[in-house]
């Protein structure tokens, strides 16, 4: 049975994703309060909390989570733009350090902790970047979207999200010498039908992580750098994707 360790999006804001997997893994995940903590286990989902400005703590939670399930060897990186719209929705000087700290920081941090651990480990692993993306205004204007409802990103959180992709990207290019490592770069924007039930977006991960790693033949960089539309189907060698 597969284990697996979920960052970026807190619970129980994540719990729809989350509770998507316990059926066929072993979950753990990271809430927003420590008192919260314990109260996700009735779901099957442990969890504890991840201070985002701290590189120990991202060590920490690597840690925690090992310790607590039998065998980690699947992770999700999750980067919720709309979800972070709704934290930063102004560009106020004032929140620009939390911004950081949240949203480009915490992954730095987590992404190195986990690279230097999986060096370590050399166990095989499957490493997800999800990136549920959103427009902001520049990409409304240059696409001549009229749609009322959307309400684009500010800019702290449209940098954020395209340093995430950068990130992905850069981890990824690190797999052509790392037989034990297989890496997923998914994005779904506004427009897919997935983008509005996390539920259906963890099913398509959780189908889609099976399928790469039924894969005989690893991934090159190419491969690997491929971003994927959530809810395509990918095919052995990452070459085809619909």
């Amino acid at each position: 049975m597969a284990d697996i360790l979920i960052v970026g999006k807190d619970l129980p804001d994540s719990l729809d994703f989350a509770e998507s997997f316990v059926a066929t893994r072993r979950v753990y995940s990271v809430a927003k309060d420590e008192g919260e903590t314990s109260a996700f286990e009735a779901e099957g989902i442990f969890a504890s909390t991840w201070n985002r400005s701290s590189a120990i703590s991202s060590r920490s939670l690597l840690i925690k989570a090992e310790t607590k399930l039998e065998e980690l060897n699947q992770f999700v990186i999750y980067f919720d733009s709309y979800w972070y719209a709704q934290k930063f929705e102004l560009d106020r000087t004032e929140d620009v350090s939390a911004a950081i700290d949240t949203m480009i920081a915490g992954y730095q941090y987590f992404v190195n902790e986990l690279l230097l651990r999986l060096d370590q480990r050399k166990d095989p692993v499957t490493v997800v970047f999800l990136a549920k993306t959103y427009p902001s205004k520049v990409e409304n204007l240059r696409s001549g979207n009229k749609n009322v409802n959307i309400h684009p990103t500010s800019n702290i959180v449209n940098s954020a999200q395209e340093a995430f992709i950068a990130l992905a990207e850069n981890f990824a290019t690190l797999t052509a010498d790392k037989q034990y490592l297989s890496v997923l770069l998914a994005k779904c924007d506004q427009t897919n039908e997935l983008f509005n039930s996390d539920k259906q977006l963890a099913n398509w991960t959780k189908e889609t992580i099976s399928a790469i790693e039924s894969f005989k033949s690893h991934q090159n960089v190419k491969q690997a750098c491929t971003w994927i539309r959530a809810g395509g189907k990918v095919s052995n060698g990452f070459s085809l994707f619909k």
